[in-house]
């Protein structure tokens, strides 16, 4: 379900979705993370804690210190130094009364800076003046702490060092506490007071960074978001749009002309697409158009059939009979000649898509197609195909498709053929121009072009026809002007200046 549910997600949902869950997923390890991080601080802070707890009863054990109130300060007093690093230390007694304070002791500046004996004599002299005060802070103090041993005392981690927190407004204090055992007795506990807000303050700094980095990253994945929709997913969706719309055959127009102008994937994409659907509604327009004209041209010879099959039934005359029957015969090998060239045209379409172009040499190709056709009709009719070129040791290369040029030269020759007649020459002539492209003409001795305009001669089934029409079926220019287009040439056709006769050139681009 939820692989079917990210299926059907748009490209930019999907982005957010992913994005999403990374991020919640980085959240919950940072949560982990600041979680482990305060115990481990706390931790390292509460060492030291314990240390001094540890040591200071070991030396009331080592002192035989009794504990009680005169003793413990006096005690303080002699190891002050023990407590230096300290905020606060307490000393407490069985029933959680303060024995010994060092808060107390810092009231009074001399506490640590005179020596002991001046001290214990001040002490001595001043004890009846600061009882009541001691009394009333004592008291105040004990409440403090009151509720803080009373769960001590009763835990499962009684006799162990352990560590409470507290927490205030501007405040952050870690205590430890253990009680103390003097001759394997419980006498009394010792409380470790700190002010923590360095760990406080630690831990808030990881959380503000967590939070800034979380909007930080927050606000780049929306600003990448709108710019992925903007540059990417939106040129996207506009050419799924322009395909459907070509698919639906929908008559709106879908513009791309700014996504070719782009310089990037995206553009060439575009533009590979646009030539292609301009391509495929040129060959679609083109085969509508054919098959248009392939009709009109059908029903002329099948008109001329059913003509002459009506009136050969009833007619007796031997020479209308026989005149009717070529009628017939002619007018059959031209449908089949239409057919024939049709079918073999669209034949080739398809077979152009599939090949590729190559370097050739068109002398070598010239030469082989002028000797099929001389086999054929020197024979036959007498006539002379004849290749000429300048320089025996003068390439002509070109880009093509071998068997296609082939073809292109051979619907040349059967033209002038069909329009020579019998012991003329044909020449095909092969020359290189200044600019560096290549020249093949097909020259005939014919009749010539009637038309001014010569370049209707290329149009479909247009053609200046001969007496023996179903030879021919009009489309060999046309194939010849299709196949030229395709190799990136030119076809131009004129009358001889001089003499009789037409001449066919073929101009193709130079070979880089």
């Amino acid at each position: 379900m939820f692989s079917s549910l990210i299926k059907n997600l748009s490209i930019l949902k999907k982005f957010l979705f992913i994005n999403l869950l990374i991020f919640i997923f980085i959240g919950a390890l940072t949560i982990i993370y600041l979680n482990y991080v305060q115990p481990n601080l706390i931790k390292k802070k509460t060492s030291l804690q314990i240390e001094v707890i540890n040591n200071t009863i070991n030396n009331l054990n080592r002192l035989n210190i009794e504990f009680e109130k005169n003793e413990v300060k006096k005690f303080l007093l002699s190891t002050r130094f023990l407590f230096q690093n300290l905020d606060r230390v307490v000393f407490f007694n069985e029933s959680f009364e303060i024995l010994a304070d060092t808060d107390t002791l810092d009231l009074d500046p001399r506490s640590f800076s005179s020596r002991i004996e001046i001290v214990e004599f001040d002490l001595q002299n001043n004890q009846d003046k600061e009882k009541s005060t001691d009394e009333l802070i004592n008291s105040e103090k004990k409440k403090e702490f009151e509720e803080t041993l009373q769960e001590y005392s009763i835990s499962d981690d009684y006799g162990k060092p352990v560590t409470f927190t507290k927490e205030t407004y501007n405040k952050f204090k870690l205590s430890t506490i253990k009680n103390v055992l003097i001759d394997d007795e419980n006498v009394g506990y010792i409380l470790i007071s700190q002010n923590a807000n360095d760990v406080k303050t630690a831990i808030n700094e990881r959380k503000t960074f967590v939070i800034r980095t979380a909007i930080l990253i927050a606000v780049v994945i929306f600003i990448f978001s709108l710019v992925l929709n903007r540059y990417f997913l939106k040129p996207i969706k506009n050419l799924v749009n322009y395909t459907e719309n070509i698919k639906e055959k929908s008559k709106k127009k879908i513009d791309i002309k700014s996504l070719i102008k782009r310089n990037d994937e995206l553009g060439t994409l575009s533009l590979s697409l646009d030539e292609m659907t301009n391509e495929l509604q040129k060959r679609v327009n083109t085969a509508e158009n054919f098959s248009t004209d392939l009709v009109h041209e059908i029903r002329n010879p099948l008109a001329s059939l059913k003509s002459a099959s009506e009136l050969l039934e009833v007619t007796n005359s031997n020479p209308e009979r026989e005149k009717l029957t070529k009628i017939l015969t002619h007018d059959v090998e031209r449908i089949e000649r239409l057919i024939t060239d049709y079918s073999q045209m669209l034949k080739d379409e398809v077979a152009i898509t599939r090949e590729s172009m190559k370097i050739l040499d068109l002398k070598k190709i010239a030469d082989s197609v002028v000797d099929d056709f001389n086999a054929i009709y020197n024979s036959k009719r007498g006539i002379n195909v004849d290749l000429q070129f300048k320089n025996s040791g003068e390439k002509f290369n070109i880009k093509g498709i071998e068997n296609r040029i082939e073809q292109v030269l051979a619907n040349l020759l059967e033209n002038s053929i069909s329009f020579s007649k019998d012991n003329q020459n044909i020449v095909v002539k092969l020359s290189q121009k200044k600019d560096g492209k290549i020249s093949l003409s097909v020259i005939d001795e014919g009749i010539g072009f009637k038309e001014k305009n010569t370049d209707k001669i290329f149009k479909r089934f247009y053609s200046n026809r001969p007496d023996k029409f179903g030879e021919h079926s009009g489309l060999g220019l046309n194939i010849v002007k299709n196949l030229v287009d395709l190799h990136g040439g030119q076809v131009i056709a004129s009358n001889n200046v001089n003499k009789k006769g037409a001449k066919v050139e073929i101009i193709f681009p130079k070979l880089n």
